[in-house]
Formats: C-alpha cells, structure tokens, sequence
C-alpha cells in the first residue's frame, strides 16, 4: 500500500512539471539566417523571454514557396532573415501581416518597411575578399574598385555566386545596376565574365575556396570573411571605393499565425538593445542596424563602408527581369 501510494504521490509531482512543459510558450520559425547563427540568436532570444523557437531552417526561395504553399493554413510564425527585398515579395504575395513595433520608427528607413510589414535586425555589406598570398605570388596588385576586377591579371581567379540561385549575387546586380546605369552594368558584368572562374549556387561558397587559395578573390557578404580571417587564413576584406549593396535581412510575421502574441515579442526582441548587443555576444560577424548597438570587435565602423542607397523596392519587383538578362547576356554570353 505504501508502495502504491508512493507511487501516486510521485505521478502527482510529475504532473505539474510536465503540465508547464506542455504550456511553455512557444513559436515556429522559418529561418533563412545560417543555422549556426540562426541557434545562437534564437537561443539567446528563448533564454531572455522564456519562448521556445522551433526552427525550420530554409534559404529564401524553399522558404516563400514553403510559405506561399501553407497560405491557407500556415505552419510558421514567423519568417526569419533572407535579404529584405524578399520580405517585400513576400508583403507583395499577401504571406505577412503588418506590425508596429515599438521600436521600429528608430530605425533607419533602410531597414524597415513603411507599412510596417517587416523590419531588418542585421546588415552585412558585399566586399572582396582577398587572399593576399595568393595576389603576392602571382605579383597581382590588390584590387581597389570594381573596375579592378576587369584586369586580364585575374583571368580564372575569382569567385562570386550566381544570381540565378543566390540573393548575394542578385545584391550584387542590382548594386551595380544603381551604381553604373542598367545598361553600362550588363556590359560591365560580361566584362568580368572571363574573370570568374565560378559561380557557386551558394552565396557564401567564394570566402571557402579564397580562403584555401584555390582562387583569389571571393565576392559575398562580409560575415564568413570576417570569421575565416579571425581563424587565421591570409584575407582582407576590401569595399570597392564606387560603393557597394548590403543585405538587411528582416523578419517578418506569416499572416494568420496563431501566435501573433509570441512573434510580437520576436520582433521587438530583435531590435531591442538587448537583441541588437546579441549579434556581437554571439560571435556572428553582423553589423547591428541600431547606432547605439555594440559592433563586434574587428568590425569596421560603418562610416567607413562606402554603402550606395540600396533600392529595395526594386529590387523585389524586378528580379525576375534581371535574373533572366544575366542569364541571356552574361552567363549566356560565354
């Protein structure tokens, strides 16, 4: 009888516990940030609220086809990262609701959506990354400018990604697209072409095979330059002085979730001073998008990064169209 008892009383602790397990509060995330990142900035969002994110981690086309499939019955909470130009797609589609964060109106207009659709928690601009070994051996003087890259001494020696399967690479088109004019931008482009002596389907693919000197230079996002650099493999990171794009992926709410309550909170996590200094506590390489933000050591200020105004607009509405010019006149054009 004692035994049994025991045993009751035992069910009896248990319940509780498992109880409140069963009610944590919780979120489903769809996340286009890299899975290393993505876990270290959601873990230290559920350690400071107490809200589980389950992650799903998809790049940004599976993710607004994942999103655009579920629209009449949605999975996800919240869509987390991917450039900001597909958070306009996205707005475009009817995927997202609008919400105002508190904290939003801070923010620079670059990172947030007049209609309150999305907001950006991060930015990270295109560089070259230069495997300065690499240029030393071969007597190559380090490029400077996007004109640089046009020199026959880099014949077969850079990497970028392809805008066919890569938002890094379509910043890229569409920076230079704002930079040069549409048309001298294509021209240039098939310029470069002989240059390239591959277009990865990923967009951080160029640091990995810069940084192991199989070419030498890589054309991405700062962060995976950043990070090979402070591992020891000889790159510097130059901005190009006629300017460059930047990503500022965002994050947005999935119309209909059941959770709006808890993505709320998400959002205003992210960039809330305490989200913001996250970025660098955790080790991403990101450049916050709020000035009082802590940058993360070895980062330059950002007044030094020769940004262009990057047109997100057009770029969500005309990326079908420029893709598809890349295809024909400079991939084609081989």
């Amino acid at each position: 009888m004692r035994r049994w008892f025991a045993f009751l009383l035992m069910i009896a602790l248990l319940l509780p516990a498992s109880a409140a397990r069963a009610q944590a509060p919780s979120l489903t995330v769809y996340s286009s940030v890299d899975e290393e990142n993505a876990r270290k900035i959601l873990g230290a969002f559920s350690r400071a609220t107490g809200i589980e994110a389950r992650i799903t981690f998809l790049s940004t086309g599976p993710a607004l086809a994942r999103l655009e499939a579920e629209r009449g019955n949605p999975q996800a909470d919240v869509w987390f990262g991917a450039p900001s130009e597909n958070h306009v797609d996205a707005k475009i589609r009817g995927l997202t609701q609008p919400y105002a964060s508190p904290g939003a109106a801070a923010l620079d207009a670059r990172f947030r959506d007049p209609e309150n659709y999305w907001v950006s928690f991060y930015m990270n601009p295109l560089g070259f990354g230069l495997n300065t070994k690499v240029l030393e051996n071969r007597g190559i003087k380090r490029p400077l400018s996007w004109q640089d890259l046009l020199s026959p001494q880099l014949r077969g020696l850079i990497q970028m990604p392809s805008p066919q399967t890569s938002g890094t690479a379509y910043n890229m088109v569409v920076s230079l697209v704002q930079i040069m004019g549409e048309d001298k931008a294509f021209a240039y482009m098939k310029q470069l072409h002989p240059n390239v002596q591959t277009y990865t389907t990923s967009g951080t693919a160029p640091s990995r095979a810069v940084a192991f000197g199989e070419v030498a230079i890589g054309i991405q996002f700062t962060p995976a330059l950043y990070q090979l650099y402070f591992r020891g493999y000889p790159l510097l990171t130059v901005f190009p002085k006629e300017g460059v794009g930047f990503e500022a992926p965002a994050i947005s709410i999935v119309k209909g979730t059941r959770r709006e309550a808890e993505a709320r909170r998400l959002v205003d996590w992210m960039i809330s001073p305490e989200g913001q200094n996250s970025l660098a506590e955790q080790e991403t390489f990101f450049f916050p998008v709020t000035e009082k933000a802590r940058r993360q050591s070895g980062l330059p200020a950002l007044r030094l990064v020769p940004l262009i105004k990057y047109d997100v607009d057009f770029a969500g509405k005309n990326r079908l169209r420029l893709v598809n010019r890349w295809l024909n006149e400079v991939l084609g054009g081989r």
